[in-house]
């Protein structure tokens, strides 16, 4: 396949400021093989489409509480998703929805209609969301997912392990195994050496019911209690800030947990770089960047099995992995790996993956793959 074969456009839902460097890297991945890129997006997309060759569509979004007004936006961004992939036909002849946009039904539908080949990367499984969530909204959400499901030509997902955990058996056929991950190994790297560090334990991700988040603020009383010279930090934004404070307040231990509040990805390599231990309690992932990052910066991370997190944490080798996100476990776990004798060894084979499996090179060049077999 020669570069520049194809003219490809990327489709996201609105995009938070965690979303920024998902579609920035992957917008750099498919400008190895697009002759012009075509971006529609929302929020905070925008601002990972200032680059050559790259055409963007963007419109804001507000956060509705009230469920009406949610669905009321829901359609309206359908609406203008249909509309631009309508003025770009002709234009583009792959397009990749990114970021969960594969539930936007209608979009997918006249994608499919102009003719263009449909690769849908989901993030994560709406079902496990509105699993996690209880929402309405994501339950009617995860009925769209499983009608789109249906016109994609190809599916690309982080790991097989999500085949069977997200109940996709029924499109194996057509499914493909690539990410958008890839670090800078100049940024993402070890300042200082994790016996070196201070106790501190933490969390650093969005605040919201599928990250376990909560969970992990539950555990904090039992793992402060167990050490008295350890600290927590738990870092981030989302609708679960203020019960999370308050939770912490309830159980009187503000005064041994930082809540920085939003991370920027700057400065991300030197909070990393005071852990001693990332906590990852997730109720369902894709693959996730903070976990590589961490590993990049020296961290070790003890996370849940769920997502493509097996292929990359094994357990007593590379991180650790928990048999649940209960308190209860959370606690139990944290314990077992500030206690590890073999936690130096585990951390170094840990940056040693990924600085091995995450190269920008080598995610492109499974990207090749991807797009030679939808040619």
């Amino acid at each position: 396949m020669k570069k520049r074969a194809y003219t490809i456009g990327i489709i996201t839902n609105p995009v938070s400021k965690a979303g920024i460097t998902p579609l920035t890297n992957l917008i750099k991945i498919v400008n190895n093989y697009s002759e012009n890129t075509y971006i529609i997006t929302g929020n905070y997309g925008k601002h990972s489409c200032d680059m050559e060759k790259v055409t963007v569509s963007s419109r804001s979004y507000y956060t509705k509480n009230n469920t009406l007004n949610k669905i009321s936006d829901h359609i309206v961004l359908q609406l203008f998703t249909s509309i631009k992939i309508l003025q770009y036909k002709g234009n583009v002849t792959v397009w990749i929805f990114f970021l969960d946009a594969h539930a936007l039904l209608f979009p997918v539908i006249v994608a499919k209609i102009t003719g263009s080949k449909i690769i849908f990367m989901p993030a994560a499984s709406i079902k496990k969301f509105a699993e996690a969530k209880k929402s309405m909204l994501y339950y009617l959400l995860s009925y769209a997912e499983m009608l789109t499901n249906n016109f994609a030509d190809k599916i690309v997902l982080y790991s097989h392990n999500l085949i069977t955990e997200w109940d996709m058996d029924l499109h194996r056929h057509k499914i493909d195994i690539a990410s958008e991950h890839s670090l800078s190994f100049d940024k993402f790297t070890t300042i200082t050496k994790i016996r070196d560090r201070e106790n501190l334990v933490g969390y650093i991700g969005r605040f919201s019911e599928e990250k376990g988040v909560q969970n992990f603020a539950r555990a904090l009383p039992a793992i402060l209690n167990d050490r008295q010279d350890l600290r927590a930090f738990i870092g981030g934004d989302g609708p679960l800030k203020e019960s999370i404070a308050a939770s912490l307040q309830e159980e009187g231990i503000t005064a041994r947990v930082d809540l920085p509040g939003w991370i920027s990805h700057d400065d991300l390599p030197s909070y990393l770089n005071q852990l001693r231990l990332l906590v990852l309690p997730s109720y369902t992932e894709g693959l996730p960047n903070i976990m590589l990052e961490a590993m990049a910066c020296g961290t070790p991370v003890l996370a849940m099995p769920v997502g493509a997190i097996p292929d990359v944490l094994i357990d007593g080798r590379t991180g650790f992995i928990m048999e649940n996100n209960s308190p209860e476990c959370i606690a139990k776990n944290v314990k077992r790996a500030l206690d590890s004798p073999d936690l130096e060894r585990i951390t170094e084979e840990g940056r040693r993956f990924v600085e091995k499996n995450f190269v920008f090179e080598k995610v492109v060049e499974n990207w090749k793959r991807v797009l030679q077999e939808i040619r």
